[in-house]
């Protein structure tokens, strides 16, 4: 079998390229910036660089992207290029080529302004039925991606597989009031409540939705850490968030204190795996009261994997205001 995968110098690339290595696996590595995982050096926006690439593909795994972190210093067109016009590059040159499944890396930030209630309202629980509403050229792009492997499902019946992911990054974040109100562990701690997903995980919800995809044919699913809220939590979660998660998770406060970490006052959305949990058989090890006990044995926040991965950036420059130019 042969596999390609995209965005392979980047930080989920990277890391299915590492983990299908171990396997029987011939793995091609796409990407613009050359990497010890990568052996294709070019862009998805060059179709004939792509059809040499997709030569006796049997798996593509499409995480090249550009990200919300480049809102400000990419143009609208180079996210329709890279986000639009590569993902339509690399299915038609995957149906050319015989391709059997195609796995998408979408975001939960096509959900956009959809993640965040009315004031007064109870936080948001995020589930696939929640119709997206982009709220920046970057969500713009990436559901319309979506919308293509859709499209070549229907019209080619290449099985496609969207895992709308949530945070996986290990770099600061992108808000500059959250840097300022929380230590970094402490911030990524909080958020497997609520909205990210540890690197090994996902990798392996990627491997998850090739194995399944001629079954499924199409299908989208919130890829992220299993929550343990349920919709009943969603008015005090708006309203005082520690108190919820005191109930959920009670080990947490005397690690949590011992280490001068606090919960956030106020959580707006949680997403929900369900869907992917049911339909794709993942198993996710990583959710808060892991990461907890994680801290009480001494160990680190993350796992193996990302730590192998690391930090890749988003941006050769740096700016007064921290890591991103936005937020």
């Amino acid at each position: 079998m042969k596999v390609l995968v995209t965005g392979s110098a980047g930080h989920l690339g990277e890391a299915l390229v590492r983990t299908l290595q171990q396997r029987p696996v011939e793995v091609i590595g796409l990407d613009i910036r050359p990497s010890a995982f990568t052996t294709h050096i070019g862009s998805i926006t060059d179709r004939s660089f792509v059809r040499t690439c997709m030569e006796g593909v049997t798996t593509v795994f499409h995480a090249a992207t550009l990200h919300k972190p480049h809102v400000a210093t990419h143009t609208a067109q180079q996210f329709v290029d890279t986000n639009i016009t590569g993902t339509l590059n690399l299915l038609q040159e995957a149906v050319a080529a015989g391709v059997q499944r195609f796995v998408f890396t979408s975001t939960t930030s096509v959900f956009g302004d959809a993640l965040v209630p009315p004031a007064g309202a109870p936080a948001a629980w995020i589930t696939e039925e929640v119709q997206p509403q982009p709220k920046n050229i970057y969500g713009v792009t990436k559901k319309a991606a979506e919308d293509l492997c859709q499209l070549f499902y229907r019209n080619f019946g290449l099985p496609c597989i969207v895992l709308r992911t949530s945070r996986f990054f290990p770099e600061k974040d992108d808000d500059k009031h959250m840097r300022e109100s929380f230590q970094d562990e402490n911030l990524k701690a909080n958020e497997f409540l609520f909205r990210r997903v540890e690197l090994s995980d996902a990798v392996n919800a990627h491997l998850l939705a090739a194995e399944k995809a001629a079954s499924i044919g199409w299908g989208v699913y919130i890829i992220s850490a299993t929550t343990p809220f349920r919709p009943a939590d969603l008015h005090d979660l708006r309203y005082n968030a520690p108190a919820v998660v005191l109930r959920a998770v009670p080990e947490y406060a005397g690690i949590y204190s011992r280490r001068g970490w606090k919960i956030h006052p106020c959580i707006d959305r949680v997403y929900v795996n369900d869907k992917a949990r049911k339909e794709l058989g993942w198993e996710p090890v990583y959710d808060f009261a892991y990461v907890v006990a994680r801290i009480k044995a001494g160990e680190r926040l993350f796992s193996e994997l990302a730590e192998l991965t690391g930090s890749k950036g988003y941006h050769e420059e740096r700016f007064t205001e921290g890591p991103y130019p936005v937020g």
